[in-house]
């Protein structure tokens, strides 16, 4: 099995395409006993019952290391505790690491994400070239893990580097084109992060991944508190035909602290509401040939 069979079924399986990124803020965190640790353990623990009880997922988890990493280890046990459960509910777990560096640095990196850490992907930069991002391929060529490279990020920095000209194409699309090479080497596991925050140059990458010979699943981020419109970046892939079961669509703060907007003590009970309402905005659960 690859990587994009694996996001197949969890899309069909949970009727959903998106992805519920984990990003713990002890601040925004209304559980004041414990440690830091167990304070975002007991969070992540309650939505995920939630969601088990509602009977309600998404297509993917996204915990950011860094999130997590900033409590020191009692952070770095609670996203150990984090992923295992989040494993057991049957949906694939990208770990948020932008991990990047000379090949004996990725390859350890690599061993730590997929074999420490046990992610079904993990995210890479790309800046570094073959010999950076290859060791994390490798790890995926005979096993259903992914990586997702950077492509087009959703911050509004992005624009600095990613959109300079290259000639007749900006940087972005080189990195398109060197992606959709990278994923000859590991058919299936090679993904591509794509902000929805600029519709437009979603569309084309959009447009150039859904013609190549090898699947590259897409990672959406965007949604949400940085404004991306749902319904712009399911136009975009209905448009172009793209694989919508490859697509995860992430939303983070407005899940995770979907109660401070409600003024509700139920914190769980609103961050599954407001997955179930993304998911519904989404549409993929009620209606499947959305390629056609």
């Amino acid at each position: 099995m690859t990587f994009t069979e694996a996001l197949r079924i969890a899309a069909e399986e949970m009727k959903s395409v998106a992805c519920f990124g984990l990003d713990p803020v002890l601040e925004r965190i209304p559980i004041r006993e414990g440690n830091p640790g167990e304070r975002i353990e007991s969070f992540y623990s309650g939505i995920l019952d939630k969601m088990k009880a509602e009977n309600v997922f998404p297509g993917a988890f996204k915990p950011n290391y860094a999130f997590f990493a900033q409590y020191g280890f009692d952070g770095l046990y609670a996203l150990q505790a984090v992923i295992r459960k989040a494993q057991s509910t049957g949906v694939p777990v990208i770990l948020d690491v932008k991990r990047g560096d000379i090949g004996s640095t990725s390859t350890a990196y690599a061993r730590e994400g997929f074999e420490f850490w046990g992610a079904d992907a993990l995210t890479v930069s790309p800046f570094m070239g073959t010999d950076s991002v290859q060791p994390f391929i490798e790890f995926t060529e005979t096993k259903p893990q992914g990586i997702y490279v950077l492509n087009r990020t959703s911050n509004s920095g992005a624009k600095d580097f990613q959109g300079l000209k290259m000639g007749s194409s900006p940087l972005f699309m080189k990195v398109s084109r060197k992606i959709a090479q990278w994923s000859a080497l590991a058919p299936g596991n090679v993904g591509a992060v794509v902000g929805a925050t600029n519709p437009k140059e979603l569309r084309q990458i959009v447009s150039f991944y859904a013609k190549q010979k090898n699947p590259v699943p897409l990672l959406i981020p965007g949604v949400g508190t940085q404004g991306a419109d749902v319904k712009e970046v399911m136009e975009s892939l209905r448009k172009s035909r793209y694989d919508l079961s490859l697509a995860r669509i992430n939303s983070s703060s407005a899940l995770n602290y979907a109660y401070e907007k409600t003024n509700s003590s139920d914190y769980a009970g609103e961050a599954v509401k407001a997955l179930k309402k993304l998911n519904q905005e989404i549409g993929f659960g009620e209606k499947r040939k959305l390629t056609q």
